[in-house]
């Protein structure tokens, strides 16, 4: 790999990581924590290559794209981020990023985006960018936040088809915010200011359908699980969407979006889902994760939602340690909705500003109804709790309550595939913080305790975001 890559980012180490990485692999780095300090070298036409976070203690990486790309068009900027969100995605694909990469980043994937943007020089169309619609901080209903890489994924879709003239269906569970993604192709996109219509099964009449035209024109038409409509509501549909294919004037055909369940096309084999209207809605689909397959993902929202709770006049509430681990350890069969109403609840009922394990324990059984929450599976997670708390119980035992605990809340299925690597990370996450802690964060110590190679355990601690303390410094 060849070039002079310029760094931006606030954080020492990840300067330092980088700049280590990219020399070794032949280039040349200047690193900076200012943007003030990358204009300056872009100004001067240095640079083959840009690598920039996004919340800089001098401004915002991606509002700097626009100026960089003005005075040098043919350099592409890498984007990292620690804002996980749809909104961060979408404003860096339209301010023409090269890529954008969510933190913690896996480093040998940046390396080959470094080497791929080195080796490719972008299309003439890419050299004038339009200026990008600002997208503050946009706060949907449920939070479109997520770092694990499903939803990195889900996020890189949305940008790239955001203002497609193509039909998007989006998929998945109920309570994983399908709706509030269907409303972002409208609210993020350039139909912003147009209308939209949004059309549920209880909106099935001739009457309603013959007057979207006009309320969505030029904008979008969100249709709400067409699986549910009846067959004669479905046919009634098709003759929409081909109404407004037909429509002369195509500045103003409204996009069509729709929600499903999880497996659209298992809804069409058995009938519920008319395959002619599937492949009219199906130009894109984009499929949104459950809550239990982005494990990580849950004390973020967790957070969120409870500031956000706090800001429409509830009382400010945090979470203990054994409260984040006892949530962790929940299968949440109803996703970030049943999430956000648990959080609302403790808001409201918990006795402090801190949200006991207890607490949490007691309000999740409530929600579920299914089996009482194991105070030693919820200790055996967090990796607290006093010693008698965790005498009472084998690990083996505490592993299993949790186990069929989850497998409970599944009823009559089975738990999504890759259950073992599932099971694996949510042990190995609290077996090497109490190993560090046991150990003053001396990383030799540790992995000899553990029995495994130092680099090994630098490589998980990367690979699993375990913060750096002053007493856990990562070498």
């Amino acid at each position: 790999m060849d070039g002079t890559v310029l760094i931006a980012d606030d954080d020492r180490t990840i300067r330092t990581v980088l700049t280590q990485a990219l020399t070794r692999a032949g280039c040349r780095v200047h690193a900076t924590g200012s943007l003030s300090q990358l204009s300056k070298w872009v100004e001067e036409g240095r640079g083959d290559l840009v690598i920039t976070d996004v919340m800089m203690p001098d401004g915002n990486g991606i509002d700097q794209i626009p100026a960089i790309r003005q005075s040098r068009p043919d350099l592409p900027v890498i984007v990292i981020s620690a804002q996980n969100t749809i909104v961060t995605a979408i404003r860096a694909t339209e301010a023409a990023a090269f890529d954008y990469l969510p933190k913690p980043f896996d480093l040998p994937d940046l390396m080959a985006r470094a080497r791929q943007a080195l080796s490719r020089r972008p299309r003439k169309s890419d050299l004038v960018p339009e200026t990008p619609v600002p997208r503050d901080s946009a706060d949907p209903a449920m939070p479109l936040i997520g770092h694990a890489p499903a939803m990195q994924a889900l996020f890189r879709m949305v940008a790239r088809v955001l203002n497609a003239d193509l039909p998007v269906l989006i998929a998945g569970e109920p309570g994983t915010g399908k709706s509030i993604i269907a409303r972002s192709f409208h609210d993020l996109s350039d139909r912003s200011e147009r209308g939209l219509v949004v059309l549920t099964s209880a909106d099935a009449g001739e009457d309603v359908f013959a007057r979207v035209a006009d309320k969505a024109r030029g904008g979008t038409v969100i249709i709400e699980n067409p699986a549910g409509f009846d067959q004669a509501a479905q046919a009634r549909l098709i003759g929409l969407v081909e109404a407004l294919e037909a429509d002369a004037d195509r500045m103003h055909l409204p996009r069509i979006v729709s929600t499903a369940g999880p497996d659209p096309q298992a809804d069409m084999a058995a009938g519920r889902l008319r395959s002619d209207l599937y492949y009219r809605l199906a130009g894109v689909t984009v499929s949104v994760p459950p809550l239990r397959a982005r494990v990580d993902d849950i004390l973020p929202l967790a957070e969120h939602l409870l500031a956000r709770a706090a800001s429409q006049g509830l009382p400010e509430r945090g979470l203990v340690e054994e409260a984040a681990a006892v949530l962790r350890a929940y299968a949440f069969p109803g996703n970030v909705r049943e999430l956000e109403n648990l959080m609302r609840r403790l808001a409201l009922t918990a006795s402090g500003p801190e949200i006991s394990a207890n607490e949490m324990r007691d309000a999740l059984n409530q929600q579920s109804g299914a089996r009482p929450v194991s105070n030693a599976a919820s200790m055996v997670v967090s990796g607290g709790g006093g010693p008698a708390s965790v005498a009472n119980a084998r690990l083996s035992d505490a592993v299993e309550v949790h186990l069929r605990r989850y497998f409970d809340l599944h009823g009559d299925e089975l738990p999504p595939p890759g259950l073992y690597d599932r099971i694996l990370h949510e042990i190995e996450r609290p077996l090497l913080e109490v190993a560090l802690d046991a150990t003053g964060g001396n990383q030799l110590k540790c992995a000899d305790l553990l029995g495994i190679n130092r680099n090994t355990l630098r490589k998980k601690l990367t690979e699993l975001n375990i913060e750096v303390t002053r007493r856990r410094k990562l070498m």
